[in-house]
């Protein structure tokens, strides 16, 4: 698995964000059995951003903790057996997967992990694993598909001994 990480605003979070997420990142592609290598690019960045970020492509005017822009349009999420044919999700030099992106608002990291009694490192490794399941096309609009991603995520943050 290849990670392009970026990092932009002056807050640092006290862990090490990019070994974190590309153990994290891993975790979801074995869970998920992803047969391909694959692509994700993390960028980490100010509250203030990513609203914007959220204002342009999804129209809400508010921040949020994190934003996935899945690459790849799944039939049924987590399947990958149609990509055989379809080249246009592969990096023509790797032969990689092409993802997609994760935006992850630093401040929601520190913030949450605060809110919620636990970590800075369990907060900011959920989101991780909360955004490679929308990479691979969960979504969590109905009841249904929210309780198998929260469950998907408990048992990803669970074999890495991440823990509330």
């Amino acid at each position: 698995m290849t990670l392009y990480f970026e990092e932009e605003g002056g807050l640092e979070l006290s862990l090490p964000c990019e070994e974190l997420a590309n153990k994290v990142a891993a975790a979801a592609l074995d869970y998920v059995e992803c047969p391909y290598e694959a692509t994700v690019n993390l960028l980490l960045t100010m509250s203030d951003e990513i609203r914007e970020m959220n204002k342009n492509f999804r129209n809400i005017d508010a921040a949020t903790d994190v934003l996935s822009f899945p690459m790849v349009d799944y039939e049924t999420a987590g399947d990958f057996s149609f990509l055989e044919e379809a080249e246009e999700y592969f990096d023509p030099e790797s032969g990689e997967l092409l993802l997609g992106d994760i935006v992850i608002s630093k401040e929601k990291v520190i913030s949450q992990a605060e809110e919620y009694g636990h970590s800075q490192e369990r907060e900011f490794a959920f989101l991780i694993a909360h955004s490679m399941l929308h990479l691979f096309g969960y979504d969590h609009m109905e009841e249904k598909e929210r309780l198998e991603m929260e469950q998907m995520q408990k048992e990803i943050l669970d074999k890495l001994c991440i823990r509330r």
